[in-house]
């Protein structure tokens, strides 16, 4: 049945989808603390340590690993009465004779959000990020650093005159497709952990959607809030190329 824009108009209207922008939103604070993680190990492991190839070989397997299982995994650590977290705090408390107890992990609306961001932190640290920035890193002309080092310039200096200008690119690209792929995460996680709870606060837009195509079988509202999602992705990395784009050092 033809409705014309009636479903934008009810979109626009629906302060849930608004809420579940604003859970979308808050769960991509993971990306800067995974991007940062990112560069610190790739910045360690482009060292030349021995076994250095067995530790990116370890930083690397929960990207490999089936997602299903690392979020059945997880959603045990994160279990208010039996799990690993909850029981190391109760230890802690015991041994410094302070009555500690662990938080409701997942079914506390204030702690649900921080617990998804700690998984997703953990499980993309040593993911391709990681393999990008360390070719980036291997990329970095050898002769800069070694006129740096004549001139007396201190690890920092080295690193933020010379490694981060030219490592900017893989950066960017990090960055762009980083946040692209953060509007569309969150289904898989809070499908198997949180169901979208408690009360809707780990509900992303494109569990929203999924209710509503596949569960409520609104196909029609579930297509305009596609469209809104596609149109929110292209503007911000058009307006993300225009600001930051010009900044990035090409070599």
């Amino acid at each position: 049945q033809f409705v014309g824009l009636d479903n934008f108009i009810r979109l626009f209207q629906d302060s849930l989808f608004w809420k579940y922008c604003w859970n979308t939103i808050y769960l991509m604070a993971a990306i800067p603390i995974s991007m940062a993680g990112s560069l610190m190990l790739a910045l360690a492991l482009n060292q030349k340590l021995k076994g250095v190839v067995f530790f990116r070989t370890v930083y690397f397997l929960p990207t490999i690993c089936s997602g299903v299982a690392i979020y059945m995994l997880w959603r045990l650590l994160y279990n208010s009465d039996f799990g690993l977290f909850n029981l190391t705090i109760a230890k802690a408390g015991e041994i410094f004779h302070i009555p500690l107890k662990g938080p409701n992990w997942l079914t506390d609306e204030d702690w649900a959000k921080p617990a998804l961001i700690i998984m997703n932190v953990w499980g993309t640290v040593g993911g391709y990020n990681m393999i990008l920035y360390l070719a980036a890193l291997q990329g970095v002309p050898q002769d800069l650093y070694e006129a740096a080092a004549i001139d007396g310039a201190s690890s920092w200096q080295k690193f933020w005159n010379i490694t981060w200008p030219q490592i900017s690119p893989a950066t960017f690209f990090i960055a762009t497709m980083s946040v692209i792929g953060g509007f569309q995460a969150g289904f898989d996680p809070a499908f198997i952990m949180t169901g979208g709870g408690p009360n809707g606060s780990t509900t992303t837009i494109i569990y929203y959607l999924f209710n509503n195509a596949f569960q409520w079988h609104q196909m029609g509202y579930a297509a305009a809030i596609a469209w809104v999602l596609f149109l929110i992705i292209f503007l911000f990395t058009v307006m993300k190329w225009k600001v930051f784009g010009k900044a990035v050092y090409y070599y």
